[in-house]
């Protein structure tokens, strides 16, 4: 491989690494005969999931890090001193087929800075994934940034070759996103998210009519945020996420805890490392949303406008809601048995199946795999109810399942000090 493509693929995978909605989402591109690749082949080297729990590996690259822009936030802001440089179209390409024949990777995640303007930058981006679908015919997963901005004509035609496109809202309010994006305005983001969903909607209603007519982003769009760069309360993001949820073509919103990149900009906050624990539960209360039938006003509202950091989401919730509980397991319903503590997806379906030949008891209730060191103070089952949320009260349930972690991190800190003494 050239010296130069490669010093290139140095500088622009790093550049890319700080963008984290690139998961493959499960969609489904069979190999073709004469073709290349496939989003379902075996396990790889990985940096993402799919929705079937794969590990897959794909080419993270940026078309390149040069940007007209200068928000405050991104590494590759025009006012930063680094080093540049641009892929070409043909460039890209052959390393993307590269690194597959290698078995390096299964697919592409391809981003870019912006240059000339965001039409400029999304043909060549285009041109990318049209040419590794149609000249060199490769079925492995695309995943396609459309840039904020970009005509309607360009997204129409990247998402005829993308499995998925995303478009990142980076800040949950246009006040704040102006503040540090002076460049972006959120018409500049949701206008592509617009256009995508609606070519969504027009492939499926033409799938309907003709079989073979083109899919279009076939696994849907997602959109990333980050979190704390900006003084916008967990209420406020996840209210915005749930806005976007209800879009038929929005398949995941990320969460990004905010890096200090650029610490001399003074409209940043002043941080040492990105706040990963708040990031943690935003992702737990989306799950929540996304599959256990959670409001977002269940979650977070004007009273609790922060996510619990103690706790997971779900947990909290039912410490404020004690009236909610004790839940009889033998007779609650689907939605009542997601809210329990300690219960998943998988293990509330379990239940139900179970149930229908006799009473649970909570030995066959471990079994299932539900957490009983939690689920034990929100149920009732086959035996006696005992020391449930209402007997022994939420002061003490928060107690009792905190203690034991406050622990370990007072002993893990312990034997640091040991091993780094000051």
């Amino acid at each position: 491989m050239d010296e130069n493509v490669l010093e290139k693929l140095k500088i622009l995978a790093e550049s890319a690494k700080y963008d984290v909605s690139c998961a493959t989402s499960g969609t489904v591109r069979n190999n073709k005969s004469g073709g290349v690749g496939n989003t379902v082949g075996g396990m790889g080297i990985c940096h993402s999931f799919t929705d079937d729990g794969r590990c897959v590996s794909l080419l993270k690259i940026m078309l390149t890090n040069h940007c007209i822009y200068d928000c405050a936030y991104c590494i590759n802001r025009k006012s930063n001193d680094l080093k540049r440089t641009t892929f070409s179209v043909s460039e890209l390409v052959e390393l993307t087929m590269e690194f597959y024949r290698r078995n390096y990777i299964e697919g592409l995640f391809l981003s870019s800075g912006i240059i000339r303007n965001p039409d400029y930058t999304m043909e060549r981006m285009v041109r990318v994934v049209k040419e590794l679908r149609v000249v060199h015919r490769f079925n492995g997963y695309i995943h396609l940034k459309s840039i904020p901005g970009c005509s309607r004509e360009l997204v129409a035609e990247g998402g005829l070759y993308a499995d998925r496109m995303s478009v990142n809202l980076e800040i949950p309010t246009e006040h704040n996103l102006k503040l540090l994006a002076p460049d972006k305005d959120f018409q500049s983001v949701f206008s592509p998210m617009r256009y995508i969903q609606q070519g969504m909607l027009q492939s499926i209603e033409d799938r309907r009519k003709f079989h073979h007519a083109p899919r279009f982003v076939p696994a849907g769009q997602s959109t990333q945020m980050i979190v704390g760069a900006t003084p916008e309360s967990d209420k406020d993001i996840l209210y915005i996420s749930s806005a976007l949820y209800r879009r038929p073509s929005m398949k995941r919103v990320y969460y990004s805890g905010f890096i200090p990149v650029n610490s001399y900009d003074k409209r940043l906050p002043s941080v040492k490392q990105a706040p990963l624990v708040r990031e943690n539960r935003l992702y737990q209360a989306d799950w929540l949303m996304r599959f256990y039938q959670f409001r977002a006003d269940e979650i977070v509202n004007d009273r609790f406008p922060n996510l619990d950091l103690e706790v997971d989401p779900k947990l909290a919730w039912a410490l404020r809601h004690p009236e909610n509980f004790p839940v009889d397991v033998n007779i609650a319903d689907y939605e009542m048995i997601l809210r329990i503590p300690g219960v998943g997806v998988k293990s509330a379906k379990l239940i139900l199946s179970a149930r229908r030949f006799g009473r649970l008891t909570s030995e066959q209730l471990k079994k299932i795999g539900i957490v009983m060191k939690k689920a034990k103070f929100f149920i009732t089952c086959h035996e006696l109810p005992m020391n449930t949320v209402n007997e022994v009260s939420p002061e003490y349930v928060r107690k009792v399942l905190t203690e034991p972690k406050k622990k370990k991190m007072i002993n893990d800190e312990r034997q640091l000090s040991i091993i780094f003494p000051d």
